[in-house]
């Protein structure tokens, strides 16, 4: 996995969805336009896929200081009620090997909830007991029951 590149595409997101929020759009083509202008007078390219590793770092602090909010991306914690219930589908998730992505997946599949936090603790029940179904029928097939 190449860090650089990822790193690229990562402060250029930013760029994109900072611009956005503050009225830019970066879609626009139009060299007159806000967005346009701003990376020309900043770092001198009219678009960002221009910039260099420089450019970046001095486009995002202008973006910052015309009041751009850059928020950290994580996992969030869950309401108390549930924290047991998320914690046992974490669990069944590492004794299957499969990443909470794959909690998601079903989230989004069975209640069309984008991730397994954000359930009910009902939804979290069913969940459970979907991801149980699932270990039986795995054990069935490896020959372990």
């Amino acid at each position: 996995m190449n860090t650089a590149h990822d790193l690229r595409r990562r402060e250029l997101a930013r760029i994109h969805l900072a611009a956005k929020a503050l009225g830019m759009d970066a879609a626009d083509k139009d060299p007159s336009s806000d967005y346009r202008r701003m990376l020309w007078s900043i770092a001198r390219v009219h678009s960002a896929a221009d910039l260099d590793d420089a450019g970046r770092k001095q486009v995002l602090d202008h973006l910052r200081s015309c009041g751009a909010r850059f928020k950290r991306r994580g996992r969030s914690q869950p309401a108390e009620s549930k924290a047991g219930l998320v914690g046992k589908v974490r669990a069944m998730l590492a004794a299957a090997t499969r990443p909470d992505a794959y909690g998601d997946g079903m989230a989004k599949k069975m209640f069309k909830v984008e991730r397994f936090e954000w359930l009910t603790e009902d939804q979290l029940r069913r969940l459970v007991a979907a991801l149980n179904y699932d270990a039986k029928r795995r054990a069935k097939q490896s020959g372990g029951g």
